[in-house]
C-alpha cells in the first residue's frame, strides 16, 4: 500500500499540524476552527449514492432525499436496481439521478478492491460509471476510503474558501486549485478538511448560514 490512509481523530491532527507548519494561512485557519472533524464514512454502493444524491444540491436537501430514499428501502444496489421511475421521483430524485443510481446499481464495482487501490486507479474507476464525476469519486476516496492526499478542485465551497483565506481576487478555478493543492501533498485531504471548515467560520461571520 503506497497511500495513506486517514483513520482516527489523531491523522486529522497530524495532517493539520504538518499544514499549519508550512503555510501561515492555515495555521490562521485552524486558529479559529479549532480541530477538524475526521469525517469517515462506510464504504460501498450507498457512500457513491449519497455522493449522487448530493451533486448540486444544498446539504439540507441531500439529507431529506437521503431520507426519503432510506425509509423507501431504496440505499441498497438491488432495491435501486429494480426501483420504478415512481418510485424514485417520490424520493425526490430527478430523472437524471435515478438514472444515475440505477447505472451505479449494475455496475458491478467490487468495493473491497478499491480499498488497496492507488488513488489514481480509483478516481478512473469509479468515473468509468455513468453519473460519477471527479467530485463525486474525490469526495468518496476522501471520506469512505479515508485517502489522505485526495483533493476535490471543483467543489465551490473549497474555491471559495480559498479564495477568502488566502486574499484571492477571485474564486480560483478548478485547475488553478488543483496547482495550489500540490504544495499541500501529501495531506490534501486535510487541506479540505479545513477549507470546508474555515468556510463555515467566513460565512458565519458574514452573518450567512
Amino acid at each position: 500500500m503506497t497511500f495513506r490512509l486517514i483513520e482516527t481523530p489523531d491523522c486529522v491532527a497530524e495532517g493539520a499540524a504538518w499544514l499549519a507548519l508550512r503555510e501561515p494561512a492555515f495555521a490562521r485557519a485552524l486558529d479559529l476552527t479549532g480541530p477538524l472533524p475526521l469525517r469517515r464514512s462506510p464504504d460501498g454502493f450507498a457512500a457513491l449514492l449519497d455522493a449522487i444524491v448530493g451533486q448540486q444540491v444544498s446539504v439540507a436537501a441531500a439529507r431529506a432525499i437521503w431520507a426519503r430514499l432510506e425509509l423507501a428501502g431504496l440505499t441498497q444496489a438491488e432495491a435501486m436496481a429494480g426501483a420504478s421511475d415512481a418510485a424514485l421521483r417520490a424520493a425526490g430524485l430527478s430523472r437524471q439521478k435515478a438514472r444515475y443510481g440505477r447505472a451505479l446499481a449494475q455496475a458491478g464495482i467490487d468495493y473491497a478492491a478499491l480499498r488497496q487501490l492507488p488513488d489514481a486507479e480509483v478516481m478512473s474507476r469509479l468515473v468509468a460509471v455513468p453519473g460519477i464525476g471527479p467530485w463525486t469519486a474525490e469526495i468518496y476516496a476522501m471520506f469512505a476510503l479515508g485517502r489522505a492526499d485526495v483533493f476535490a478542485p471543483g467543489d465551490l465551497a473549497l474555491q471559495e474558501s480559498a479564495r477568502l483565506l488566502f486574499g484571492l481576487t477571485a474564486r480560483p478555478t478548478p485547475a488553478a486549485l488543483r496547482r495550489m493543492a500540490e504544495a499541500w501533498s501529501p495531506w490534501r485531504a486535510v487541506a479540505a478538511r479545513m477549507l470546508w471548515a474555515y468556510y463555515r467560520v467566513a460565512k458565519e461571520r458574514e452573518g450567512v448560514r
